[in-house]
């Protein structure tokens, strides 16, 4: 039946200009009408296209129309993006182009299984009006689009992406810290096995990477967790990947880690009051430290906060003007290693001292990885380490101790610490500022 004159118009979101809806017939369905756009000729052959809205009722049809062009332009799009001999790039676009056309993206194979009304419903919307197959619209709704061979280091660029989530609030010292024992672990797997497509990824792929990591172990004394964390890091780049491209590739990883070492001498141990007290805070024993660094060792002492913590306090975390002095962790600028170690730490000893000296905090260190390594290094050189085994980190070990030695209750010890209760809900605020306060006041130096 012919078409009538336009009834109204209303503008694309994604082309700037009026399309026309036109009825078939007197009081008939409402359809699109418009040309083909110049930009999809390529990818669509029709110099007029017809869409049917499904109402004929011009308020309905007014409302479904900008989504129904902007899907339409969506699937050129993806046509266009899948007109490529980029493998990577046509199976991206096959699946954005199976979404736009309201289907799942499916594998041949899987396609293959559908019940029969929904194959042969996906074969006639992948045929063009003449009869041939269009290969694009196959490729996408008959599953058709080859999967691409992505390589271990493109996992690795394509991670970045799909894992941004993760570094969400993170100052970008944390970002630079978070990526490199990701990028070191990709890197070592690359030197033993090469820069293999993920698919071709087999068993003893990864038992060659564990063997590697097993010499290193022995030879080098290197420990079994840095080669799990390095195990881990490749397993969980890769599945991401196979995850949010859908490449439907099961991973031959298993078991693969190795027992690590609980035993004592393995932790890391915590400074003894009598070598803090005639040691680390004997007269003059840290004049070879910067200022800055010698009054984070200070704010530490009584505090047991984590270097990092200490070196991204902003002037506002650092309360010396309330009744009762005290430090807040927060988020701000950074991201707290977990919820629990946002608190507030009251300051007593000369940790109170150190920050009236920098009320602004320290600014040389702040959100940059250099804290540790600095003092540590001075630490060393300097024999103010108890044990090869002892490091800055040490000091809220002894902290903790200090506390327990106390008998300080358990609830106000990982208030202070930013712990966890184990798994309990944490109710009420806790101890008071003022009952904390008190409390280290008996145990600072």
């Amino acid at each position: 039946m012919a078409a009538t004159a336009p009834l109204t118009a209303f503008t694309g979101q994604s082309v700037g200009k009026q399309i026309k809806l036109r009825r078939r017939g007197k009081g008939g369905t409402l359809y699109i009408v418009r040309d083909v756009p110049v930009r999809y000729r390529t990818v669509d052959s029709r110099k007029e296209v017809w869409i049917c809205l499904n109402t004929d009722s011009e308020t309905s049809a007014q409302q479904k129309a900008p989504g129904v062009w902007d899907k339409l332009i969506a699937a050129w799009e993806a046509k266009l993006d899948g007109d490529t001999t980029d493998a990577e790039k046509a199976f991206d676009a096959a699946q954005r182009l199976a979404k736009a056309r309201g289907y799942r993206w499916l594998t041949a194979d899987r396609v293959a299984k559908l019940p029969r009304h929904e194959l042969l419903d996906r074969v006639e919307a992948a045929t063009k009006p003449n009869g041939a197959p269009d290969m694009l619209e196959a490729a996408a709704l008959l599953g058709m689009a080859k999967e691409p061979a992505i390589t271990v280091s493109r996992a690795l660029e394509l991670y970045w992406e799909y894992a941004a989530e993760k570094t969400r609030g993170m100052s970008e010292d944390q970002v630079r810290r978070w990526k490199n024992p990701r990028m070191k672990a990709i890197t070592n797997f690359i030197e033993v096995v090469g820069n293999k497509a993920i698919a071709e990824i087999t068993r003893d792929h990864m038992l060659d990477f564990r063997d590697w990591w097993n010499k290193r172990i022995e030879k080098e004394d290197m420990s079994p967790g840095s080669a799990n964390k390095d195990i881990g890091f490749v397993e969980s780049t890769l599945r991401l990947v196979e995850e949010k491209k859908r490449l439907g590739i099961v991973f031959p990883f298993g078991k693969l880690t190795f027992k690590e070492d609980d035993d004592e001498d393995t932790k890391r141990p915590s400074f003894s009051e009598k070598w803090i007290k005639d040691k680390l805070l004997a007269a003059g024993a840290l004049d070879g430290l910067n200022a800055e660094a010698r009054a984070v060792v200070h704010v530490m002492v009584n505090t047991g906060a984590r270097p990092s913590e200490i070196v991204g306090l902003l002037p506002h975390h650092i309360r010396l003007d309330a009744n009762v002095p005290h430090i807040e962790i927060k988020a701000e600028g950074k991201k707290t290693k977990n919820k629990d170690s946002k608190r507030t730490i009251p300051l007593v000893g000369i940790s109170l001292e150190a920050l009236r000296n920098f009320p602004n905090g320290f600014p040389t260190y702040r959100f940059r990885d250099k804290i540790s390594d600095t003092v540590n290094k001075f630490l060393r050189e300097n024999g103010l380490l108890e044990t090869p085994k002892h490091s800055l980190y040490s000091l809220r070990h002894a902290f903790e101790d200090r506390m327990l030695s106390a008998k300080i209750d358990e609830r106000i010890r990982r208030d202070l610490m930013g712990h966890s209760l184990g798994g309990r809900q944490r109710y009420g605020e806790g101890g008071s500022l003022e009952h904390a306060s008190e409390l280290l006041a008996a145990i600072a130096y």
